[in-house]
């Protein structure tokens, strides 16, 4: 059977999914541990990293960074791959590990890195003799003892401790142990990684898709290739179709007919409802980009504008800055994508209201 669905059906299904409908969820550890990633990127304008901002969005102002300090720093909550995960996953990725560089048949370039790896045995060996003695460790703790560099000509051209480091990761040899301020440090894998059961990497693979089907709500089967976490959730849940909207989707089967209660959200840019652009917009039908690595005179909506949810409906976008040294929240435009209704305005304003109140800062509205 192929579900039928309506684009406000696939709106709402999305939105329950990501935790961002009402009532609000209990815990951080268990939005986590449903949303399966938080992506554990530094920028901060608003002077929380991103992962602190998507457990806000879920949580309110109940939620207290410290929680999400202790997790990491309890090692139930572990970074791997630029992404805060739950421990009892990373058996899941273990299992993809023990088949390193991938699944055969192997591409070219999967081939190329082992030689590359193999080559430069030497400096990983040593890498993982000063973790023995002296881990964890930064990245700039390690001597670059590579016989052949990273063949790269872009952004990692000759860097080639933290390619190798990234390649070691994927082998299950060391693992990211937290960080000293901003500077991430690495340790032996066995000493971060749970003890836990490594299932057959098919079926690690299976239940990963299954349970990222569950994160997202609606997903296609198949997405491009793309650097971080995937997009695609193979053959998990069930078929459907979006009225209006090519081809076939898998749709988690719980989330179907499941009576909806939306609210306001302001949203990260990293946020995993906005983050597959095209599915943003053949069923959000939202114009979205984060502008922070364009020029200031290319910007339309800001450097760190947050997408704003209103129900089922992403209805705009929220320019704003923190200024802790002048104790405030700077608004510098609240962009709506058309014409707001007053309950909108209210809402989202109570929202932006309750964002600055959780960062102890007083909303300063300059549009």
């Amino acid at each position: 059977m192929v579900h039928e669905l309506s684009k406000a059906d696939a709106r709402r299904i999305c939105v329950q999914a990501q935790l961002l409908d009402a009532p609000r969820p209990g815990s951080v550890l268990e939005v986590i541990r449903h949303l399966t990633v938080l992506q554990a990127e530094p920028t901060a304008p608003l002077s929380v990293p991103s992962a602190d901002l998507v457990l806000w969005s879920r949580l309110g102002s109940a939620y207290d960074r410290a929680e999400l300090v202790d997790l990491v720093d309890q090692q139930v909550v572990i970074e791997h791959q630029g992404y805060l995960r739950p421990s009892e996953d990373l058996a899941l990725f273990r299992a993809e590990m023990s088949i390193w560089p991938g699944r055969e048949p192997l591409k070219e370039w999967q081939r190329d890195i082992a030689r590359w790896v193999e080559t430069n045995d030497g400096c990983r060996r040593e890498i993982l003799d000063e973790l023995r003695r002296e881990g964890p460790l930064p990245t700039s703790a390690f001597e670059d003892t590579c016989e052949v560099p990273w063949p790269s000509s872009g952004w990692n051209n000759n860097k080639n401790v933290q390619m190798l480091l990234k390649q070691m990761v994927a082998r299950g040899e060391v693992a990211a142990a937290g960080r000293e301020g901003r500077q991430k440090l690495w340790d032996l894998a066995e000493r971060i990684y749970p003890d836990d059961p490594v299932p057959d990497p098919d079926e690690a693979l299976a239940t990963r898709n299954a349970r990222r089907l569950r994160a997202l709500g609606l997903a296609r089967a198949r997405f491009a290739e793309q650097p971080g976490e995937p997009h695609h959730v193979g053959e998990a849940g069930e078929p459907a179709v979006v009225e209006g909207v090519k081809g076939e989707w898998r749709v988690e089967p719980t989330l179907l007919d499941r009576p909806f209660e939306g609210r306001a959200a302001l949203l990260s840019p990293f946020d995993r409802l906005v983050q597959d652009r095209k599915r943003l917009d053949q069923l959000f039908e939202f114009d979205y980009l984060l502008e922070m690595y364009k020029p200031v005179e290319q910007r339309i909506w800001g450097y760190y504008a947050l997408p704003i949810l209103h129900g089922d409906l992403l209805v705009g976008k929220l320019d704003a800055t923190a200024e802790p040294a002048e104790g405030v929240l700077r608004v510098d435009k609240v962009h709506e994508d058309f014409d707001w209704s007053e309950e909108t305005r209210v809402a989202v304003a109570a929202e932006i209201d309750d964002l600055a109140g959780w960062l102890g800062l007083e909303v300063m509205y300059v549009d």
